[in-house]
């Protein structure tokens, strides 16, 4: 059996999708439902069982016998980084990935679980090492904090992986609201009024040329199950392009889909002056230098695959 905690949210219920179609439907879905709105993400999915997370923890903590676990993919937080409430984002976030792999090793379970690039802070340098790590926020902190308890734990007998995501956008992440992605966003809005909206120019950018590393869903994926399929590869590695892209980039690719629309620039949000990455771009070469080989999708190529699946679902 394989767990995925999370599994009915964006990342997580995409990799069920991934597991399906390798013909894998032994799947542990963990999550919290109290949004019962994410239960469309799994309509088409196929999976043995589902745990709400309070109740898969007590169980672990009980020592429940769940039977063999290939691995555990843990995709489960509280990825709104607009939460300030440290308390819950550290049990949320920390304690419970900390409950988790330490049942994992206890078991010698590989156990794959989703970091954030939201550890380097302002940047400029995107590269897995603790010089170069400045978390702006309590989510972001919540994400390196675990990040850096892994490190303590020094060289360990079953494989632990994080992956530290940079911009994901892609199917199921509707229910995400505010912190669903900007193609997402751009494609609504374009829909509704015909414009686009995006900020003015900040930190040294010129209206929307403020640029992240865009990254489609697909590839976040095929990075994960290629993980499970290599047990030997650990550690912390980014997980993006490699490729900053422009805000004006996204638009461009969504009203070229469209086929009509424009850009409208807006002033930058007082409350995001501070608190914002108006540049990220993955370094990749950790991730490449362990055999991952496979090519990833650009804002080009990516954003025309997403917003036809979002066309077909209306």
């Amino acid at each position: 059996m394989i767990i995925v905690t999370g599994g009915a949210g964006f990342i997580g219920s995409n990799i069920v999708q991934g597991l399906n179609a390798r013909g894998i439907t032994d799947i542990l879905v963990v999550d919290d439902l109290k949004d019962g709105r994410k239960c469309v993400n799994l309509a088409d999915a196929n999976f043995r069982d589902y745990l709400d997370k309070d109740d898969f923890l007590a169980l672990i903590q009980q020592g429940h016998d769940f039977g063999p676990i290939e691995a555990v993919l843990h995709q489960g937080a509280c990825s709104t980084t607009t939460e300030w409430d440290g308390r819950f984002m550290m049990a949320t976030n920390y304690d419970y990935s900390k409950a988790l792999l330490h049942w994992c090793l206890k078991h010698r379970i590989p156990f794959l679980y989703a970091s954030s690039a939201s550890v380097y802070g302002a940047g400029p340098v995107f590269t897995e090492g603790r010089e170069h790590e400045r978390p702006l926020n309590v989510y972001a902190f919540s994400k390196f904090q675990f990040d850096q308890y892994v490190r303590a734990l020094g060289p360990l007998h079953s494989p632990v992986v994080g992956l530290r995501y940079f911009n994901v956008y892609g199917p199921r992440e509707q229910h995400k609201g505010g912190m669903a992605s900007v193609a997402f966003h751009f494609h609504r809005q374009l829909l509704e009024s015909g414009k686009v909206r995006l900020f003015e120019g900040s930190d040294g950018f010129g209206p929307g040329e403020q640029r992240r590393d865009f990254i489609h869903v697909d590839d976040v994926v095929a990075v994960n199950l290629w993980l499970m399929d290599h047990p030997e590869v650990r550690g912390i590695f980014n997980l993006g392009t490699g490729r900053a892209q422009s805000f004006n980039d996204v638009a461009r690719a969504v009203i070229a889909f469209h086929g009509r629309g424009e850009i409208e620039y807006i002033p930058f949000p007082d409350h995001l002056k501070g608190a914002y990455q108006s540049f990220t771009q993955a370094d990749m070469r950790a991730l490449r230098a362990a055999g991952y080989a496979a090519p990833f999708l650009s804002v080009e190529e990516g954003v025309p695959r997403y917003l036809a699946w979002l066309s077909q679902q209306g």
